[in-house]
Parts: C-alpha cells; structure tokens; sequence
C-alpha cells in the first residue's frame, strides 16, 4: 500500500496541545500570583498581596501601585509546598521542551511517514511532564488555606496556580494523544 502524507489525527491533537500547555504552565511558574490576600489588618483595604513561588508583590489597586520583592517575614517560602513548587515546575518546563523536541522529529510532518515510536516516547515524556507541574499545583491548592499568611487575610486562589493546573492538564491529554502512536508500532509488528 502507498504511504499516506496525512500526519495522524492524533499526533496533531498532541502537538497543538502541549505547546499550548508548556505556556501556560510557564506563565503559572514565573508569574507571582499562586495566592492573593486581600483585607490585611492594619493595611489599606485595596491593599492586595500577591504570592507566587519565586516572589512577592503587594498593589495598591486603587492607584495601580505595584511592589513586587516584598519581604517574606511570616516564611512562606519556607513552606513544603512552596519548596517543592520551586523544584518541580520548572523540571516540569525543561522536561516539556525536550518532549516536543522528540515530538517534532517522531512526527515529521515533512516525511512520508511519522515515526511513530518516536511520536509515542515524546507521548509519555510530555506525559510526565504534565503530571510533574500537576503535583505541586494540586498540593499548593490543598494546602493554600494553611500556608502562612499575614494577619486577617482574605485568601483566594491566584491566576498563576489556575494557569498552571490547566497546562498541566494540556500537556497530559496532548501526551496522551501522541502516546496513541505506539498502538500504530503494534500494528506493524
């Protein structure tokens, strides 16, 4: 039979889903926002604190005055979760390029056919990849309330860890997706 030039359903899903993740994930990582507190005592009540993984910023929303570095007096960032966050996001980031990279050589959209061994392995690398930002977002958001914060805080759930849950979530499906491609192995054998 004639090799068809159409690159697999699948294999597109995957590549379309996972860049998207990678950036996601990557915004949640670096932008300080994983938890707001808001109607601090003893501050200004548009006085917001955010707090992320590598820093700290407070805004003045009514002025739009915006702080970032702040001072980490009660050790938030001494927290297990927070620490653990800091380790396994961005192993999460390196590991998500190095998956597309494998995605893009087993796919090879510019060849007769995908290899599509290849395309599987970047599958469960991209998999993995997804499953390490998803375990510290998950772990943050069950111990958020019990992290430390400054007195008569009002806490929500910040932008940064929503982001991140939903690359993770991307990065998995997108893996899952181009993980499809070992069944097409086993047909061949």
């Amino acid at each position: 039979h004639l090799p068809s030039m159409r690159t697999p359903t699948a294999m597109i899903v995957g590549l379309v889903l996972c860049p998207c993740g990678l950036l996601l994930t990557f915004t949640g990582t670096v932008a300080p926002n994983w938890r707001q507190v808001s109607h601090i005592s003893d501050q200004p009540l548009d006085i917001v604190l955010e707090q992320g993984i590598w820093d700290m910023c407070k805004e003045q929303q009514s002025i739009h005055d915006r702080l970032c570095g702040q001072a980490d007096e009660l050790g938030y960032f001494e927290q297990v979760p927070v620490r653990v966050a800091r380790g396994m996001m961005p192993t999460s980031l390196a590991l998500t390029l190095l998956g597309l990279v494998v995605a893009a050589l087993g796919v090879r959209c510019w060849q007769e056919e995908p290899r599509h061994l290849l395309a599987g392995v970047a599958g469960l690398v991209l998999l993995l990849s997804g499953l390490l930002s998803l375990v510290p977002a998950s772990w943050y958001t069950y111990e958020i309330w019990t992290l430390p914060a400054p007195a008569g805080g009002q806490l929500e759930v910040g932008y940064s860890l929503v982001l991140s849950y939903l690359g993770s979530c991307l990065e998995i499906l997108g893996g899952l997706a181009l993980a499809l491609s070992f069944h097409h192995c086993c047909k061949e054998r």
